[in-house]
């Protein structure tokens, strides 16, 4: 194989893992701006629950393409189809790890918090939210590790970000980009829930072990 392929073209690899991270970004952090007031929806309406958590999961079945060529008219063949598509995926995890860990909060500390004269705001801000925040880091990591693998399946309207590498070594019977590809996905997806679980012990000392 020829490794000197990827020096040779360390510019445009550095540029398409750059255009695979914003896109992963921004598909995940719209994700969970939906996904947070759907979960609260759910959890405050226990009726809606199932149909709730039943549309995001039904979304989840729909195939890249059609979903794909269903946002093309508003979207075009741009990278904002892909994020979109991918925003919806993430919400089949994001939305039902809010409601879990949402339920995992024992009733009696909001009871608590209320009796203490915290309004409903309050105690979901202040109580309810920080302590379901490990089950919500959770589902944004396993959404977060998803969203990057997905990513490539935007080839099928020419915007696969590092999915464009597997494309080039199967056309032109080259494994080095199809091997380069591969591992910066790896990578990436490895670095990114290292991140996020740093992210989640700054921001939930009290579930940190080894004290």
């Amino acid at each position: 194989m020829k490794w000197s392929w990827i020096p040779d073209h360390a510019g445009d690899l550095v540029t398409i893992t750059l255009l695979h991270l914003r896109m992963t970004g921004t598909a995940v952090f719209f994700g969970l701006l939906v996904a947070l007031p759907l979960g609260l929806l759910a959890y405050r309406v226990p009726r809606l629950k199932s149909v709730v958590l039943g549309v995001s999961s039904l979304l989840f079945t729909i195939p890249s393409v059609a979903l794909f060529t269903l946002l093309l008219p508003l979207t075009g063949l741009t990278p904002t189809t892909v994020v979109v598509g991918l925003t919806v995926y993430t919400l089949v995890v994001l939305v039902r790890n809010t409601v879990e860990g949402l339920e995992s909060v024992p009733p009696k500390v909001a009871e608590a918090a209320r009796a203490m004269g915290y309004d409903r705001v309050r105690t979901l801000v202040t109580v309810e939210l920080p302590l379901a925040l490990p089950v919500i880091m959770a589902g944004l990591r396993i959404a977060t590790v998803m969203t990057i693998s997905l990513v490539s399946v935007g080839l099928v309207i020419g915007q696969g970000a590092l999915g464009q590498l597997f494309v080039d070594g199967f056309q032109r019977d080259f494994g080095v980009p199809i091997i380069a590809g591969i591992v910066i996905t790896l990578l990436l997806a490895l670095v990114a829930d290292a991140l996020l679980v740093g992210v989640q012990r700054v921001l939930t000392p009290w579930h940190r072990t080894g004290r």
